[in-house]
């Protein structure tokens, strides 16, 4: 890779992390409250904005573009660097990553084989929309009409004339020492793929029509940010075109457009993707278990307690369209045979196939926090712990902040397996006397106590060290008996609406929560109460508010360019 190319990425990448510390750490400008009265007459509260969001797309975004730019049988085995998760996600993390070199090698090699591929002779035919004159030479013409198609989806937003000229100039120089046409594009859409323009998710703003002096987003920045949110990918053709015409700037346009994608396929990525974020699933990637201990939780179980969940969570939001508090109390899944043998539930399935399963009435297992994934990712390698499982509860589900444990706890009564307790309520009883402890673990392990029946890898048990267990409970002052009665109180929990809201919000706008936005979430979670926590009606809710494109600035009462929620 070019110096100069070096020199611009890390030029950018610094800019990206300037401008998520100004949307992070600056306070955001506050504004007289205004109101919308909505159809049922409930108004949504003015917000602040904040300043247009610049940061590094994801590894799966990466992946979904790819993919519905060129097809799905474009071989694509990137592997980003790991982000560092913000408030609770990693997409609002995304604005202050930083592209190391080594990072950026890896980049440059998945692009150069995606753009191999595209020009190869198997794909030539179909991905390239015209014929060289002489496929030995360079052709600018047909250089240009693709680059400023593939441009056009990559970069999600025409390119400017200077940067196609280049690109063709780049395309048409690569042709020649017999090179040939193909090779030469192959160089030019690689400089495309490894681009700042591709790569960070940058939103532009233009001149506001219906405000002096006023900014709001553009079009092209509307369409990124709604198809980054429901799809996990870049705007397609008929999105752009609609972002070109300018229909994202009014209630009509928008609405076909957002209900369009809704009932899309890509829905399901979508949904897999803010999912895998919420739900801290990359944890998976290093979770590992004794093997002594537990023999049958194997690294193909590990990979496919997280897809159980992913798929759990697609066939009850999406493909059901249930609403989310019942994934706590559900007793469907999706079963693989591997997972059949741990879950121990009589299956026929073949190998590296999945099938539907509910668990009966009376079995132990409801809702998702008794699945595998949950359990043996907030456990120790070789037991249990109530203390990780309800820290799990409180800030992943409840978003809720647990203080880490104060230098030197004294942890041996409850990591000592020879202790005279026997069962980890004992232990976790003399434990927290020590009064440096008892705070916080009064509000972790009361909860994660509910799930001691479940042990470090997720199989179920009666007893620990003959002893039997007791996972009677209460969470916020909802008592239970069990697991089962933990996902009750977890449906009907406010927290966890609240939760869920706040995430989703975050997670599309691509920047925390202020502080001046908390009775704007309150608002959505009051419209929700009423229509239900269905996946299409949260995001509804929160892309048809004021609140989803308003910018730091600018007035959202004379710069309304959305719907009123259904």
């Amino acid at each position: 890779m070019s110096l100069r190319f070096r020199v611009a990425f890390a030029a950018a990448t610094i800019g990206a992390i300037c401008a998520s510390a100004m949307v992070a750490g600056g306070a955001l400008a506050t504004q007289a409250q205004a109101a919308q009265k909505t159809g049922d007459g409930a108004a949504e509260p003015a917000t602040p904005g904040a300043a247009p969001t610049l940061r590094l797309m994801s590894q799966s975004q990466y992946i979904h573009t790819i993919a519905n730019v060129f097809g799905p049988d474009i071989a694509n085995n990137i592997r980003f660097a790991p982000v560092k998760r913000t408030d609770g996600l990693l997409a609002v993390g995304a604005s202050a990553a930083v592209v190391t070199p080594g990072a950026l090698d890896r980049l440059e090699s998945a692009a150069r084989s995606v753009a191999a591929q595209v020009v190869d002779v198997r794909h030539q035919g179909y991905l390239v929309p015209c014929k060289p004159a002489d496929e030995k030479a360079r052709d600018d013409a047909c250089a240009r009409q693709f680059l400023s198609e593939v441009g056009l989806l990559l970069y999600r937003r025409p390119l400017t004339e200077r940067e196609l000229a280049l690109k063709v100039d780049l395309a048409g120089a690569s042709a020649g020492g017999g090179r040939g046409f193909y090779r030469g594009l192959s160089f030019a859409l690689t400089s495309v793929l490894v681009a700042p323009q591709f790569l960070l998710i940058r939103e532009s703003l233009e001149a506001d029509p219906n405000r002096v002096g006023g900014r709001r987003l553009d079009g092209y920045s509307k369409a990124a940010r709604l198809s980054f949110l429901l799809w996990d990918s870049a705007p397609d053709e008929e999105l752009l075109a609609a972002a070109a015409r300018g229909e994202l700037h009014n209630e009509v346009g928008l609405r076909r457009q957002v209900e369009r994608m809704l009932s899309a396929p890509q829905m399901e990525q979508g949904a897999r993707a803010f999912f895998e974020d919420f739900l801290v699933l990359e944890a998976f990637d290093n979770l590992a278990k004794d093997p002594v201990i537990y023999p049958a939780f194997t690294a193909t179980v590990a990979k496919e307690s997280r897809e159980q969940v992913l798929r759990t969570v697609t066939d009850h939001l999406v493909a059901r369209r249930e609403d989310y508090r019942d994934l706590f109390t559900t007793r469907r899944t999706i079963m693989s045979a591997g997972l059949a043998s741990l879950y121990r539930v009589p299956m026929l399935i073949k190998p590296k196939s999945w099938a539907a399963y509910e668990f009966a009435a009376e079995d132990p297992r409801a809702g998702i926090l008794t699945q595998v994934a949950f359990l043996s990712q907030y456990a120790h390698p070789g037991r249990s712990s109530p203390t990780r499982r309800g820290r799990g509860i409180r800030e992943v589900l409840m978003c809720q902040h647990v203080p880490d444990p104060p230098p030197n706890v004294d942890f041996s009564i409850v990591e000592d397996p020879n202790a005279k307790f026997s069962t980890a309520k004992e232990r976790l009883t003399a434990h927290n006397t020590d009064p440096t402890c008892a705070g916080c673990h009064k509000i972790t392990d009361p909860i994660g106590l509910a799930l001691e029946k479940f042990d470090g890898a997720g199989q179920f048990r009666e007893t620990e060290h003959g002893a039997a267990i007791d996972a009677s409970g209460a969470l916020d002052g909802v008592r239970y008996a069990d697991a089962a009665g933990l996902g009750r109180a977890m449906h009907d929990s406010p927290a966890v609406r609240a939760c869920i809201v706040s995430r989703l919000y975050a997670y599309g706008v691509g920047r925390p929560v202020a502080k001046e936005e908390d009775a704007l979430l309150g608002y959505f979670q009051a419209q929700l109460d009423r229509t239900g926590y269905r996946l299409n009606d949260m995001l509804r809710t929160i892309v048809y508010s004021r609140a989803f494109f308003t910018i730091q600035g600018s007035d959202p009462q004379a710069t309304r360019t959305a719907a009123l929620a259904p």
